[in-house]
């Protein structure tokens, strides 16, 4: 018999948001979640989103009053919170350029075996766009 896993996977992101229906806006319709739940929990609302991938982890985003992105220093310079992986790194670069998200520079790795790029969300959260030959693949579910 083998020993049970403690753990299998990170189960949720959370983001904090002070205009929980902007938030919902920004992600749904600039980076392709989809809103499966909204409920009221402990005073203020939580809403639940997926990306389309199988085994995908959920973004929850918690209302609060609180205006206070989430910042990770990397060495005294601002690292993103969530890498979010895009199978077409240039299409979601341009795409979102162009629907008037500030973009940096889209970036490569060794010999472009890895390429990513960073923006912020309505919110103020750095966030990453990531694209790597390594990226597992996944089934789709069904009703995205």
């Amino acid at each position: 018999m083998t020993k049970p896993f403690l753990f299998t996977r990170v189960g949720y992101a959370y983001l904090p948001t002070t205009d929980i229906e902007g938030s919902i806006a920004f992600y749904t319709t600039n980076l392709g979640l989809k809103l499966i739940n909204k409920f009221e929990d402990r005073g203020s609302l939580i809403a639940i989103l997926h990306y389309p991938h199988q085994h995908a982890i959920a973004l929850v985003l918690i209302e609060t009053k609180d205006k206070a992105p989430i910042v990770l220093q990397r060495n005294g310079d601002e690292y993103p919170i969530l890498a979010l992986n895009c199978p077409d790194i240039e299409y979601t670069y341009t795409t979102l350029k162009e629907a008037g998200i500030e973009v940096e520079p889209l970036q490569q790795l060794g010999n472009g075996e890895a390429k990513y790029f960073y923006f912020r969300d309505n919110q103020g959260n750095y966030l990453e766009a990531a694209w790597s030959q390594w990226d597992p693949e996944d089934d789709i579910k069904e009703g995205f």
